[in-house]
């Protein structure tokens, strides 16, 4: 069983239609704040970022948030987290997300958010990093992109074994407690550090 310090979230820079969504990202948020996990995001005060935000702060939790300067400077970036840190641009936001936290969560959001989750799945298979990644399933929003998963995987692309690096639930307690348990599958390291882009 591993343990969690931080764990990364990504999620929406608007609520969505659906007040599930919003409902989901407070209730993670407490969940995290109240086992003592501290929360890592794109550390921006609109959408399901800065609900998520909001309710670990409501608990007391360590909140870290990591936006561009560019967004930091349009009045965009959360006034009342634990710590900002203002970096280059979108690159180094990841990075700087993906170091500080020992596993990652996806929301309901849109192509930013489907771009993090993608990267950090694709650095998981390449064997850059031996952290879970989990998709929090708010009112079913994933099941398009699970159905296109498990159709990569069934024609070949995602080997079988790797199909284990992504879990999934629906509940914020039940997803946690999957990070925490999660055997991840064995993946060789495809590049040394002197090879990584």
């Amino acid at each position: 069983m591993r343990r969690l310090n931080r764990v990364c979230v990504f999620c929406g820079a608007h609520t969505g239609r659906d007040p599930r969504y919003a409902e989901a990202a407070r209730r993670l948020g407490h969940r995290i704040a109240e086992r003592r996990i501290g929360v890592v995001f794109g550390g921006g005060k609109v959408g399901l970022m800065g609900v998520l935000a909001d309710g670990a702060l409501e608990k007391g939790g360590e909140v870290i948030g990591v936006i561009p300067e560019a967004l930091a400077t349009r009045e965009l970036a959360h006034p009342d987290v634990t710590e900002m840190r203002v970096v280059e641009g979108m690159h180094p936001r990841k990075a700087t997300m993906a170091e500080l936290s020992d596993a990652f969560i996806a929301m309901p959001g849109g192509l930013g958010t489907f771009e993090e989750l993608f990267e950090v799945l694709t650095w998981s298979q390449l064997g850059f990093h031996r952290k879970p990644v989990g998709l929090l399933d708010s009112g079913g929003y994933f099941h398009g992109l699970l159905e296109m998963l498990e159709r990569s995987r069934a024609e070949g692309f995602i080997p079988d074994e790797q199909s284990d690096l992504l879990v999934v639930a629906e509940d914020p307690d039940e997803l946690l407690d999957l990070l925490i348990r999660v055997e991840l599958p064995d993946v060789p390291r495809w590049l040394t550090s002197k090879d990584e882009i």
